[in-house]
């Protein structure tokens, strides 16, 4: 069965980075698309970025552009995001999801998740 495993959150001061990683097991890697979601208290769950199967197509939400990346390796199935100038709203439990769409960003489309794991900016 599929199993996505996050890894890499943690306590960070405002300005900071951290690169999150997800290894991906059980399923077909390179056909699914992979996106970061995460979840701050009170608030709903949002796509913060996302991955097309050959990497070839990217979303970001508007609040992460250019501080955020996300890349992928199919061979080694594990896909990242490379977060960088967090600020304390980033703070959030973030979780790894695969879409057998091509390209995907809401969360209906993304049949497989992760545990999450959290991210906690200070300021």
């Amino acid at each position: 069965q599929a199993e996505l495993v996050e890894s890499g959150g943690g306590l960070v001061q405002a300005g900071g980075s951290l690169r999150l990683s997800c290894a991906v097991s059980g399923i077909t890697f390179s056909g699914y698309a992979m996106g970061w979601f995460r979840q701050a208290p009170g608030k709903n769950r949002e796509c913060v970025a996302a991955v097309s199967w050959s990497g070839a197509s990217t979303y970001f939400l508007d609040s992460v552009k250019g501080r955020f990346t996300i890349s992928r390796s199919n061979t080694q199935k594990t896909v990242y995001l490379q977060m960088n100038g967090l600020r304390p709203e980033d703070t959030a439990v973030y979780y790894c999801a695969a879409s057998d769409k091509y390209s995907a960003y809401h969360e209906v489309l993304y049949l497989y998740w992760g545990q999450g794991t959290q991210v906690t900016v200070s300021s």
